[in-house]
């Protein structure tokens, strides 16, 4: 199955929300559509950053990064409830490296 990845940058909480609502906001989004096959928290650049790994279903390869693009996008709906957030990548793990898509 082709593997993805969600890189988020988190800019601020919203008020009333404690941090780990973020990535379980983020989870829960993408989880209804594709497994989550692993999720962690980095800064980078002094910014922190969600990264998500999950697998979409093998169709062919543009429907496949279309899929992986929209439910990027609705994870990041998700992550707003709680969370400003700045720029989102989209990834796609081919021959042993990351590709934007």
């Amino acid at each position: 199955m082709p593997s993805f990845q969600t890189r988020l940058q988190i800019t601020a909480l919203k008020p009333g929300n404690p941090p780990e609502a973020v990535m379980a906001a983020a989870v829960e989004a993408l989880g209804t559509r594709h497994h989550v096959e692993s999720n962690q928290l980095d800064i980078a650049g002094g910014v922190p950053q969600l990264n998500l790994r999950f697998l979409v279903e093998p169709t062919e390869y543009n429907g496949e990064n279309n899929q992986a693009r929209a439910s990027a996008a609705m994870m990041r709906d998700a992550v707003e409830r709680v969370a400003l957030t700045g720029s989102l990548s989209v990834l796609r793990r081919s021959r042993g490296r990351w590709t934007a898509v």
